[in-house]
């Protein structure tokens, strides 16, 4: 895997019709920052135009060749450090926004009904006014004039997240990254659709996936079957932890990552919640009272 940071703002060939360029957006979340990905060699499809940052905006104006356009804008999904550019752009280009629907689109039923219930994001950062010009369905084709991406509904990360695949080649936003985990916090991350989305992108394979930060995974199927485990074996931590007696999620989160900082440790308590409630759904645990945040839950 690439190590070096790329050099925000220029664009980079990493296969022929597909350059890539880097938000100077840094953080413990982004890693070295957002990758925004064009596709093609006339008609240029964005993906992923990334944050409200006038320079990074100048910077995919720059990009464009002679006898170039921006012909799509297409968005993984609607985190702040992805979608706020992309209405920007689509004016700048006379084109419009494709994705798979607005913030809180595509939460299954028992996420809706905790987000209802008060349970706010996890601080990730969701565009709360975010909505698509188009709106793409799971097996939808967008087409420029030498490529076809199909749009992949894949849930988990957030509710409204999309892969896009071209051949071999998956665009993966947030669901697979190569230097870290991704994040699934309720209720816009769901362990399940999760799951089941690593689970059906390692069922249709593919030879390299370009994540939404960091370098490309040239090994995405082993990348996918690492996720899988991991997610499991931290489902085995957690019930193993339960058998002593019943807990809520940051105590939880506290026993099992002994050496997260404290100042992600609202985060963990989040990715354990996210846990519980897929164990839940699976009746192999069981809250005392109603289903929240903050429920005592123990062995089902």
């Amino acid at each position: 895997m690439q190590d070096k940071r790329p050099t925000p703002g220029i664009a980079e060939r990493l296969a022929p019709g597909l350059r890539r360029v880097l938000a100077d957006n840094p953080s413990p979340m982004t890693y070295w920052g957002t990758n925004t990905y064009l596709v093609g060699s006339r008609d240029i499809a964005v993906i992923d135009p990334g944050p409200d940052d006038p320079a990074h905006l100048a910077a995919i104006l720059a990009a464009l060749e002679p006898g170039q356009r921006v012909s799509h804008v297409l968005v993984t999904h609607s985190h702040v450090d992805h979608s706020p550019l992309a209405h920007r752009l689509a004016r700048k280009t006379g084109t419009r926004v494709h994705a798979f629907g607005p913030s809180g689109a595509g939460r299954s039923e028992i996420m809706t009904r905790l987000a209802a219930a008060g349970l706010e994001d996890a601080g990730e950062g969701v565009e709360a006014g975010f909505a698509p010009d188009v709106t793409l369905d799971d097996g939808d084709v967008i087409e420029g004039d030498e490529w076809t991406l199909e749009a992949l509904w894949t849930p988990g990360h957030l509710g409204n997240h999309l892969s896009f695949a071209m051949g071999d080649t998956v665009f993966c936003g947030d669901l697979v990254m190569g230097w870290a985990s991704s994040l699934v916090a309720p209720p816009d991350g769901d362990l399940t659709d999760f799951m089941a989305s690593c689970r059906r992108l390692r069922d249709r394979g593919g030879k390299v996936f370009h994540a939404g930060h960091g370098a490309p995974i040239t090994e995405p199927m082993a990348r996918l079957d690492w996720l899988i485990a991991h997610r499991e074996g931290r489902e085995a931590s957690i019930l193993d932890a339960l058998r002593t007696g019943p807990a809520d999620a940051r105590d939880l989160a506290r026993r099992i990552y002994t050496e997260t900082p404290e100042a992600l440790m609202g985060a963990a308590a989040r990715n354990v919640l996210a846990h519980l409630i897929d164990l839940y759904r699976k009746n192999m645990v069981a809250p005392a009272g109603p289903l929240t945040a903050t429920a005592l839950f123990s062995i089902g």
